[in-house]
């Protein structure tokens, strides 16, 4: 595509360009990983690529700077792949379309990848430019990182001398994270009996959606909508009132992402027809009334439909719907010591009903790890009083803010250089990589910043073009001022 003049610096945006041209959705990095492997060797650097994809590449400290303390600078290859349900675009296997939109960048009719492909790209065009003054860099792009961090917590940390890192995955200007949740996966299973179509049953397809979703770190405290917890609301207060029986229940893309779309198909006598149509007529009511403000575009609609398959027996769907509307979502603790900041929440991105069970994922998260450890508990409790059995996996670590940092103290100087006025330091709810490689490397200073991303994980993601150049010259000038 043509970038137009304001899109600078123009290398970040080619590379940007490139390494969207082949697709990198969790597992599948290969293309993008061996990208950046194609750069190191066209500028004759020194480069190690894992068998999990993930990348270093090594570059000297400039004219007088090559016996400095190496810098780690850091991003993560993989993307969220979202998209339109009426596109044809095969994200696994086909590039995103880039589209200039005014300020923004954004793609068509899908997730963008800026979240967190810009950090590749800005390290890629510092890395080749020779004018810059830096000490030795170690770029680091690690794999899988939305889908539990895998990349960085099977990177081989031996191969850093790094004890500093600029981890470039936050998407708010002028702020500097030095602090992050912890964070694990769930994955929940109860078992169900299915029994033939009966008699006199009518069956409808229901669905729930219009709600905003997004990233389940970033804006799970703007209490927007769960299509799934909506979904297990209204069945479960369905089959409160007249016998009812699921036949499908489906909802969520990824377990980090807030479910924006939910559905299923239930089967009621044909004699209930009519007090099924109007509870969920009152339900649609009920939820444009209470999301007016967070999801404003909410609706649940339903239709007649022919499905005949094999429903889940009363007691089973039951059990399942009882299940979904007691197990906890959203924010349950706010930071007592950073004004405004989630402390631990759960998110409940997928739910998937099938022939013998429904399975349903948690992304837990929190600060502090015995309340990470209280919430998976008592969702183990709810799942296994049901039949049910948990697995939990992608165990990350929460990232302690440290009170001194001269790593922190050299990017708000920075800051100051860069844009004239001061930046604030904040933590995140999110997850970033800088808790395992905290872990890793002893004594490590890092911190966190970006440029401004919006609705990152949605078709709604854009990236503000004018703040790429300023996040870039800050980056710049950081590698400049660092001893």
């Amino acid at each position: 595509m043509e970038f137009t003049e304001s899109c600078k610096p123009l290398s970040v945006f080619k590379y940007f360009e490139l390494l969207s041209s082949v697709p990198h959705g969790s597992g599948n990095t290969k293309a993008i990983s061996d990208i950046c492997v194609d750069f190191a060797k066209k500028h004759g650097l020194d480069y190690y690529q894992d068998d999990l994809n993930n990348v270093i590449i090594y570059k000297k400290g400039s004219a007088g700077r090559e016996n400095a303390e190496p810098v780690i600078i850091q991003g993560h290859l993989d993307m969220v792949c979202a998209k339109n349900p009426d596109d044809p675009i095969d994200m696994a296997k086909e590039p995103i379309k880039l589209v200039i939109d005014g300020e923004y960048l954004r793609a068509d009719n899908t997730s963008l990848g800026g979240d967190d492909t810009i950090a590749v790209a800005m390290a890629l065009s510092i890395l080749e430019d020779d004018t810059l003054s830096h000490p030795p860099i170690e770029a680091v792009f690690t794999t899988d990182e939305e889908t539990g961090m895998y990349g960085a917590s099977g990177l081989d940390a031996s191969r850093l001398r790094g004890r500093r890192m600029l981890n470039i995955d936050s998407e708010e200007e002028g702020v500097f994270t030095a602090g992050c949740a912890g964070g694990m996966r769930t994955n929940c299973e109860i078992p169900v009996s299915r029994e033939k179509f009966g008699d006199g049953l009518v069956s409808y397809d229901v669905m729930i959606a219009g709600l905003l979703g997004g990233h389940s770190g970033g804006e799970i405290d703007k209490e927007r909508g769960s299509s799934n917890k909506l979904m297990g609301r209204f069945l479960y207060n369905a089959a409160l009132n007249m016998p009812m029986r699921l036949i499908s229940l489906e909802g969520g893309v990824f377990d980090n992402v807030i479910s924006y779309k939910t559905t299923a198909t239930v089967a009621v006598s044909e004699l209930d027809a009519d007090r099924f149509e109007a509870l969920a007529l009152s339900y649609d009511k009920i939820y444009k009334n209470e999301l007016s403000t967070s999801d404003p575009g909410v609706n649940l609609t339903f239709c007649k439909s022919d499905c005949k398959g094999d429903t889940v027996v009363l007691p089973d769907t039951l059990k399942i719907l009882k299940a979904l509307y007691i197990s906890p979502y959203g924010v349950q603790n706010m930071s007592m010591d950073i004004k405004g900041l989630v402390q631990t929440s759960l998110n409940l991105g997928i739910l998937k009903l099938t022939e013998n069970s429904l399975k349903y994922s948690f992304l837990i998260r929190s600060s502090v790890s015995t309340q990470k450890k209280e919430l998976y508990d008592r969702v183990k409790t709810i799942t296994e009083l049901f039949g049910g059995t948990i697995k939990k996996h992608s165990d990350y670590p929460e990232w302690e803010y440290k009170k001194v940092s001269p790593l922190r103290d050299a990017a708000l100087e920075a800051y100051r250089k860069v844009y004239g006025g001061e930046a604030s330091i904040t933590a995140t709810h999110g997850g970033l990589e800088c808790g395992f490689f905290s872990g890793k490397i002893k004594d490590l200073d890092c911190i966190s910043y970006g440029p401004e991303l919006y609705d990152i994980h949605s078709v709604r993601e854009r990236l503000g073009i004018a703040s790429v150049g300023r996040v870039y010259d800050l980056t710049c000038k950081i590698l400049e001022l660092l001893d």
